[in-house]
């Protein structure tokens, strides 16, 4: 007796398996072309984000508020003396302008109040003693 030995049915299995993988790789392809894409299109964005942030002006310093000068009449006298002055002044040379005595109690009370001035920023001590309006 002569047994048959058939590869068909084998054949017939192993070809169907083949078909599958490749129609679950042909899926997978699919999704990770539609992956591709959004990629691409987050990439695009980005790029175009990038140039419209690059395209804008540099932002400016915040400015600090103007500082405020005090309500007293002798500070708007001594501001009015800086802004025709033309060059630094020291506390005896405010009180000339303000025709105050040159006494060592007016020079004091003087100093005092550009001393404040400045710590306030509203003049700027270039040296010892010596006050001016600050450069812009």
């Amino acid at each position: 007796m002569e047994v048959q030995f058939s590869v068909q049915p084998y054949q017939e299995q192993r070809e169907r398996e083949i078909a599958a993988q490749a129609e679950a790789t042909r899926g997978r392809i699919a999704e990770l072309a539609a992956q591709l894409e959004e990629f691409d299109r987050l990439a695009e964005e980005v790029r175009i984000t990038r140039k419209a942030l690059l395209a804008l002006p540099d932002p400016s310093p915040p400015t600090p508020p103007a500082a405020k000068l005090p309500d007293r009449p002798a500070y708007q006298q001594i501001m009015a003396v800086y802004a025709a002055a033309d060059a630094p002044l020291r506390a005896r040379a405010v009180c000339e302008a303000l025709d105050l005595e040159i006494a060592p109690n007016n020079v004091n009370n003087v100093l005092l109040k550009l001393k404040r001035l400045a710590d306030r920023g509203i003049l700027t001590e270039t040296e010892q003693g010596l006050f001016a309006l600050p450069r812009p």
